[in-house]
């Protein structure tokens, strides 16, 4: 897999959240014209992106800020179970620690930290624009 997209109205606020889980941000650059609609399918387009890649290089995240054409729909605040694109999960060291630096972007848990068996402990949390996204903690337990 190369990359995860997300659209969202606000680059800054959204990278500054992902800088916070661990991500990096790889660059910023503008994504125009017809060449670019006949990939998606909208005509001709103006996109900002900024692409984020995780501390091991393997992922990324490609975070897409639409000036033309007009956004037409908004999924963020769809419960857990809507079907479609949900959430992407993040591995981190520290949950708690985690989600503490995470709220002070606004960022809310949905439900709470949770501990699976003697394996992780997981939540999901909504960052800035009501991105979901999950953490997992692995736990070392023998």
């Amino acid at each position: 897999m190369d990359n995860v997209g997300i659209v969202v109205a606000s680059l800054d606020e959204v990278i500054s959240f992902f800088e916070e889980v661990g991500l990096q941000l790889e660059g910023r650059a503008m994504v125009e014209g017809e060449w670019a609609g006949r990939v998606t399918g909208l005509g001709n387009q103006s996109v900002e992106i900024a692409m984020m890649v995780t501390p091991d290089g393997h992922s990324r995240l490609e975070l897409s800020r639409f000036l033309a054409p007009s956004v037409i729909a908004d999924h963020r605040s769809a419960p857990v179970n809507a079907l479609g694109y949900l959430r992407c999960m993040f591995t981190v060291e520290d949950i708690d620690d985690t989600v503490s630096r995470l709220q002070k972007h606004g960022a809310e848990l949905v439900g709470e930290i949770v501990q699976y068996e003697n394996s992780f402990r997981l939540c999901y949390i909504r960052g800035p624009e009501q991105i979901l996204i999950g953490l997992a903690e692995e736990l070392n337990c023998s």
